[in-house]
């Protein structure tokens, strides 16, 4: 007999965990602290379009959703880059064709697979049902309602997939003399902030369609990610305090234009609402959670953001998510009903992986950031792009943890990071890299990878 499944979240992760759970014949209740996304208007200003790629859509691919996910998705094949002062320019993510990351809605997804976990008849969803505890001696769930009436659940199997301040995490930390829990939350001194490029006449796009935009600055940029209705989904990323900052700019309409102006002059004709979305949307916090051990007694287990949140700038946040239930997945198909076998296995094969975006993740926004803006770097991505144009069996740092499911985070971390360091100092010997024998390139990338791998554990 299967057994009796909660799950604590209906966000991404938790939506797809209980829609695979429930094709595979198990019960499970879902419990959701806010209303149901599809019949309420979510908050403005928190919601940061995702970037879905391969490691997303192979989960998307494992119940059945990754074409309908695609067809709400627009395809972005590279990042076009606003320099200050410059002309904008396009740099691809990778010099394969077939290579891009798709921005997708994330209210849109989720409500999508909702939709298609309620059409199942194995999962009930309770909204508006805060967990605000969970008592694992017990097996039960302590529950909230709206009204503040408590209720308890009793469950065989419970996942946490509550987000970045999950409750079924907390409750784990309660227990930490017997379990030894460890937790660390790093935050940037950077924030984020959310605008709007809206459409254009008649649902037209202001500014190229299929690319991820970045206004890169020193100490700051901006980014934008194009929506199916023309308007591009805006995110200031800025530091709190300082020269430039929220703080400095506070609520002050001309040091918010003149801000803007200054730093942005190609974007502010295309944000016509400018100063009234930047004082009607929050200024929101960036951090990085890394916590063990993610099960208390082999019959709970903390996914997703609950496990393991990261800072957006690889766009991996909800790939690494969509990734755990894939992961879950296979060591279901391999130890059957032993829940004991399976998640000592999560654990240990996926702590690592957990560890590597996040630490992936903050490398990225430096990157994005200030790397964007200098010659070697765009000598070095150049080389990369020839590289995989020319070798469809070389990838890239960014190709490794994008575009090849096949190869765990970690493994592209070490090895991407490797790469990186041989190529930029290549590049710094080069002032024209179409005086370069790429063939020669990529006979010293082979010989130093075969070192690099030789040395591996």
């Amino acid at each position: 007999m299967k057994k009796k499944v909660a799950i604590v979240g209906a966000g991404l992760c938790g939506s797809l965990l209980a829609l695979r759970l429930a094709q595979l014949g198990y019960q499970i209740d879902v419990f959701e602290k806010r209303p149901d996304l599809r019949k309420v208007t979510l908050d403005a200003g928190r919601s940061i379009n995702l970037a879905l790629s391969d490691r997303g859509l192979k989960g998307l691919r494992l119940v059945g959703l990754e074409d309908a996910a695609k067809a709400i998705s627009i395809p972005m094949h590279g990042r076009m880059i606003h320099p200050k002062g410059a002309e904008t320019y396009f740099m691809k993510y990778s010099g394969r064709e077939t290579d891009y990351i798709n921005s997708i809605s994330r209210p849109g997804l989720n409500a999508m697979l909702l939709d298609e976990a309620e059409k199942t008849g194995n999962i009930k969803l309770h909204f508006n049902q805060s967990c605000k505890n969970v008592l694992f001696e017990d097996h039960k769930i302590q529950l909230q309602d709206v009204n503040g009436n408590i209720s308890y659940y009793d469950y065989d199997l419970v996942f946490g997939t509550d987000g970045a301040g999950s409750a079924v995490r907390t409750s784990m930390s309660k227990r930490s003399s017997s379990l030894r829990f460890n937790f660390s939350q790093q935050y940037l001194d950077t924030g984020y902030k959310e605008l709007e490029i809206p459409a254009g006449e008649n649902g037209s796009f202001r500014i190229e369609k299929n690319a991820l935009h970045i206004w890169p600055r020193d100490g700051f940029m901006m980014i934008a990610l194009p929506n199916l209705n023309g308007s591009f989904t805006v995110t200031l990323f800025f530091p709190f305090t300082g020269s430039n900052s929220f703080e400095y700019l506070g609520q002050d309409d001309e040091k918010i234009v003149q801000f803007f102006n200054t730093h942005f002059p190609s974007a502010v004709p295309h944000m016509p609402d400018l100063v009234e979305d930047y004082h009607q949307n929050p200024s929101s916090s960036l951090g990085t959670i890394k916590c063990f051990p993610w099960s208390v007694d082999r019959r709970s287990l903390i996914m997703g953001d609950a496990a393991h949140a990261v800072v957006p700038f690889y766009g991996q946040g909800m790939n690494a998510s969509f990734e755990d239930v894939t992961v879950l997945d296979e060591l279901m198909a391999k130890h059957g009903e032993d829940w004991d076998s399976i998640i000592t296995e999560y654990d240990d094969k996926r702590k690592p992986d957990a560890d590597a975006i996040g630490d992936l993740a903050v490398d990225n926004f430096y990157e994005m950031r200030d790397a964007t803006k200098d010659p070697v770097f765009g000598r070095k991505r150049a080389l990369e792009l020839q590289l995989e144009n020319l070798y469809p069996d070389y990838y890239a740092k960014y190709s490794l943890v994008t575009f090849n499911e096949d190869i765990s985070y970690h493994e592209a971390m070490t090895q991407g990071r490797f790469q990186d360091e041989v190529l930029m100092n290549f590049a710094r010997g080069i002032d024209d890299i179409s005086k370069v024998d790429i063939s020669k390139v990529k006979a010293m990338m082979d010989e130093k990878l075969k070192e690099f791998k030789a040395q591996k554990p």
